[in-house]
């Protein structure tokens, strides 16, 4: 019996070739692009689970606010994860990270930059499942002036794994022994590694520093444990211990500031969620976003239910075609459990024709989805057999949800009526077809409306006015390197033809975290009720200049008034927040050395520049005159730029002793904090694509359809003397009212989704009335140009075809 109803199915498509051939490509089409959704969801989900302890494991982050200002980061002081592990019997093991990102390794004569290098405990692989291919990992990190290194570092430094014991020539002149060989580190994890070397070569001075946030610490605790309780436990030390060291230098106990409204805690947050719920200053790399994870998958669902509409409509369309083929099988005996088993069939089988195109178009998309997404998917996650397997049962149910209304439909056809002709055919036929063309057009008008003004706010970000200009900006990276002759290297640049001016420092706009962030206060006795947290900024007197930023009261720092050493510049947002209207020569203190309060002196106020992300607001800032050569910004002035550029480098050659020049330039650092809303904005405009594009397939086939069937009306009308513009309205007009419906509906539903997105940025765009009436426009046109297509093919036929045989 199956085979026969195989057979009979494989007919029925083969007869209406043109509709198979759009109802596969269609459901293939969403479904191709709904795998590679699924696939970006599934790799955003796997971070750092590669981890056997994963679920065990809790990162410390900082939750301070004090005096309306908030600081939140993925950091914490360096005693607290050594203290809870010496202390908490919950705590099974702790490791801490201090991430210093690049470094020099000399090969042969040169000196070559290289990334992803960390200080951190020799428990390091206790906590984190990174398996070494040469050395122990109990001790390998357990002497001085020792490193671990990864596959990739050993082949590119010995072209070999087999390296323990061999040396490595770093920066400052330090020799360190190769103890071990790492694998690489998954691509799934929240931090990267390539060099390890033990915390003890670290000399901060903060072993008891628990007013110093500067470590990434994690905690391994033991199988049970009570989350909320471990949080109640580190709430007691950090109490009990940083309580102790504000008490001595504030002269108020940690529950007088709690009862002020502050806070200071260190919560916990999970391995697992990192990648997807932490966004916080401080994070050794960019995460991802779990709010991109919801909308893709969002979008996955729309995309597929579009597929499975058209899939429907024109299943439904074509009834009237096989009514007499049903009311011809009922009266030679058929019942209706066979002819829904048959409808069944048909349609379960298109489904899985289109699966195997889907898969072909998944494949054939991947590579441009990789590069458009910045991920390194594999064509092999598609065919595990897991996947698969889902895959199928998931065709298999559209095939029957898809196929389900129609095979009920027509196999409830009554014989009689049937093979009298008195079942409603045609377009107007179906109020359910109706409501789901609107409900296609809902779904592509709000994808519309949701591109344009995705592409619209991250447009505003990249040209909206910063406070600081980062327009042909060289910056040279590791300017430290190059010791004291970098200052003579700076004056000389400057006298370049070229160069407007250059400054030294390592806190620059476009870093986006890692500033120091300090406790300043109103009064000599550092009261706790006139403090505030502002970031620090550590630069020079060429720092304002050189960014074009704009000094709005008092003045610039100047190596002519020696008093500037304890002179600091404060922008707007912070002299609001103090509330000063004369605020030049304003005291201002902050802890010195052995806790004492030391005085700086108000020189001038710095208009407001996004030192941040523009996510956030502005928030208060101090720059601070000091000696930070962390880079060197330098300012350049039309001209040829390469010419300039390798001017710069000659010169930096002469000065350097071996230390290469590594430069990018500002504006690309820039683009850089918004390189995952930007992967984000290419993929909606792809995926919106993608959705008009099935969705005007199935229209094509439904106006197809609704031409066939009213050929003869066409002819008669033609007969009659219509003209060819007034029979592609009257075909037309019904399909336009639907968009109409759909534009009506998708407005609103697109203007909440889009705001509530919005909200997530503290500099955003408004949302334009021309852009619903530019979607629905366009949504109106790209249906009508389908519409029309087989249209004007109907109206323009000759009549004698379809009248020969009345």
């Amino acid at each position: 019996m199956f085979k026969n109803y195989l057979k009979v199915a494989l007919r029925n498509l083969w007869k209406s070739k043109g509709f198979s051939a759009i109802n596969i490509i269609g459901l293939a089409a969403g479904l191709g692009v709904c795998l590679l959704i699924v696939l970006y969801v599934a790799d955003e989900w796997s971070y750092d689970r590669y981890n056997d302890k994963a679920d065990r494991i809790y990162r410390l982050d900082a939750d301070i606010y004090f005096n309306n200002t908030q600081f939140t980061a993925s950091i914490s002081p360096k005693p607290l994860a050594f203290t809870l592990a010496k202390e908490c019997p919950q705590v099974e093991q702790m490791v801490r990270i201090n991430y210093q990102n690049d470094i020099l390794i000399k090969k042969g004569g040169d000196w070559i930059r290289d990334h992803h290098v960390a200080l951190a405990d020799s428990t390091f692989f206790k906590v984190f499942s990174v398996p070494l291919l040469a050395g122990d990992p109990a001790t390998a990190l357990n002497e001085p002036q020792s490193i671990v290194i990864d596959e990739s570092a050993a082949n590119r430094y010995f072209n070999s794994t087999n390296v323990v014991g061999k040396t490595l020539e770093l920066e400052n002149k330090n020799i360190c022994k190769v103890t071990g060989v790492m694998k690489d580190f998954p691509r799934q994890s929240h931090f990267h590694l390539s060099f390890i070397r033990p915390l003890r070569d670290a000399n901060h001075g903060d072993d008891d520093m628990w007013l110093s946030n500067n470590w990434h610490s994690y905690i391994l605790v033991r199988p049970g444990v009570d989350r909320a309780f471990l949080q109640s436990r580190i709430n007691a030390t950090v109490d009990k211990y940083l309580g102790r060291q504000l008490e001595q230098m504030l002269h108020a106990s940690i529950q007088d500031m709690n009862h002020q409204g502050a806070h200071f805690i260190y919560h916990l947050m999970p391995l697992e969620d990192i990648h997807l719920h932490s966004n916080k200053g401080y994070e050794m790399e960019p995460n991802g976003n779990i709010n991109y994870v919801y909308i893709f998958s969002f979008v996955a669902i729309l995309i597929l239910i579009i597929a499975c509409v058209n899939f429907m409509n024109l299943s439904t369309a074509r009834s009237a075609n096989r009514a007499k083929e049903v009311g011809i099988r009922k009266v030679a005996g058929s019942t209706k459990g066979h002819l829904i088993t048959q409808f069944l069939t048909e349609s379960v089988l298109l489904s899985f024709f289109s699966l195997l195109l889907a898969l072909g178009i998944a494949l054939l998309l991947l590579p441009m989805f990789n590069q458009l997404a910045g991920k390194e998917l594999h064509a092999g996650s598609l065919f595990t057999l897991r996947f698969l397997s889902l895959l199928v049962l998931l065709v298999f149910l559209v095939g029957v949800l898809a196929g389900s209304y129609p095979a009920f439909y027509l196999s409830s056809f009554q014989p009689i009526l049937v093979l009298k002709g008195k079942i409603a055919s045609g377009f107007k036929g179906s109020m359910l077809r109706s409501v789901l063309v609107v409900g296609q057009f809902v779904i592509s008008i709000g994808l519309i409306i949701s591109t344009i003004v995705i592409y619209n706010q991250l447009n505003y970000i990249r040209s909206r006015e910063t406070g600081f200009d980062r327009d042909q900006v060289l910056v040279i990276h590791n300017a430290y390197l190059a010791g004291d002759p970098v200052k003579t290297f700076r004056k000389e640049l400057t006298q370049l033809t070229g160069v407007a001016d250059a400054t030294l420092s390592g806190d620059l706009p476009t870093v986006g975290s890692g500033y120091d962030q300090e406790g300043w206060f109103r009064t000599a006795s550092m009261d706790t009720k006139g403090a505030v947290v502002l970031t620090n900024l550590f630069v020079d007197e060429h720092y304002v200049p050189t960014l074009g930023m704009k000094i709005v009261q008092g003045r610039n720092f100047s190596i002519d008034f020696p008093s500037d050493s304890t002179g600091i510049i404060l922008n707007e947002s912070a002299i609001q927040l103090m509330g000063w209207k004369e605020p030049i020569n304003h005291l201002f203190y902050r802890p010195g050395d052995s806790m004492k309060s030391v005085a700086y002196h108000v020189i001038g106020v710095v208009k407001d520049f996004n030192f941040s992300s523009m996510h956030d607001k502005v928030g208060p800032l101090v720059m601070n005159m000091g000696d930070n050569r962390g880079s060197l910004a330098v300012h350049l002035r039309g001209g040829n730029i390469t010419a300039l550029v390798n001017q710069i480098e000659s010169k930096w050659k002469s000065i350097a002793n071996g230390v290469p020049f590594t430069y990018t330039f500002m504006d690309d650092d820039f683009n850089k904090l918004y390189q995952s809303e930007k992967q984000t904005g290419q993929l909606f405009i792809s995926f919106a694509v993608f959705a008009i594009f099935i969705a005007c397939l199935g229209l094509f086939g439904l106006v197809t359809y609704a031409a066939e069937q009213r050929m003869k009306e066409i002819g008669i009308r033609k007969v009659l003397g219509a003209r060819v513009g007034g029979i592609v309205g009257l075909l037309s007009k019904d399909f336009a009212l639907l968009v109409g419906i759909a534009a009506l509906i998708a407005f609103p539903l697109a203007w909440f989704g889009m705001d509530k997105w919005l909200q997530s940025f503290a500099y955003r765009i408004g949302i334009s009335w021309w852009i619903f009436v530019a979607a629905g426009t366009a949504a109106l046109m790209i249906a009508l140009l389908t519409v029309s297509v087989q249209t004007i093919r109907a109206a323009v036929a000759n009549p004698i075809r379809s009248l020969r045989s009345e």
